[in-house]
């Protein structure tokens, strides 16, 4: 219990912070670009209750917590409503509202990593714990980063490509958004249980996501001089 409690507390505010300002990007975009639906709805803000899924921020970090053995926690919040029929430009602004929850998560990296730089103002008792919160801010603000970015509807990285592809192209993988969400469980959980039974490596998640935000982890600590 004891480590349980440690690690809600070093992981507890990064993912709030990760999955409430990742939301609320897709709805500030959105709501310059001429579509105020998530504004009315009071989704433009940085209250974390307003973003709060009972599944995806409670359930699903409460389940990866006590499953890693109180070693790591990740969840996702509310999609936010976005009627692309009052954006200007339907297509280009569809691109923009989507990636801009990705791009959001890869600032937060940045912004974490450049923080560590402070640690030498913190006093001794707290510097790991703050350096813990920091780290922690980074991984899971570049896997929601690099996990948003697959590019299948409903995911950002789906609505980015439906966005950018040509018609011809982009209708079939539009289609498969009422799907997507099975396609995306299936291929993360699965496809491994049935790859251990058959003796084969089918980890999915650890190609298209841990690779990608590994990667990643070394471009923010690149841009923002530390060590990775």
């Amino acid at each position: 219990m004891e480590e349980i409690l440690r690690t809600l507390s070093v992981w507890t505010l990064p993912v709030l912070l990760a999955i409430t300002l990742h939301e609320a990007a897709h709805g500030w975009v959105a709501w310059k670009l001429g579509d105020d639906t998530a504004r009315r709805l009071g989704r433009v803000t940085f209250n974390p209750f307003r973003h709060v899924d009972p599944v995806g921020t409670v359930i699903v970090p409460a389940l990866m917590l006590f499953a890693s053995g109180g070693r790591f926690m990740f969840g996702f919040a509310k999609p936010v409503p976005v009627n692309f029929r009052n954006l200007g430009r339907p297509k280009r602004d569809m691109v923009l509202v989507a990636a801009a929850g990705p791009a959001t998560n890869f600032l937060l990296a940045w912004a974490s990593a450049v923080s560590m730089h402070l640690l030498v103002l913190v006093p001794d008792p707290a510097t790991l714990w703050t350096y813990q919160n920091l780290n922690n801010s980074v991984t899971i603000n570049l896997l929601l980063c690099a996990f948003n970015l697959l590019p299948l509807p409903p995911l950002d990285g789906g609505r980015v490509a439906v966005g950018l592809l040509p018609r011809r192209l982009a209708l079939p993988l539009a289609r498969l958004e009422r799907h997507g969400l099975f396609i995306i469980l299936g291929a993360l959980f699965i496809l491994p249980v049935v790859g251990r039974l058959i003796g084969l490596d089918l980890n999915v998640f650890g190609w298209l996501v841990l690779l990608p935000a590994d990667l990643l982890q070394h471009v923010v600590g690149f841009l923002a001089g530390i060590p990775t």
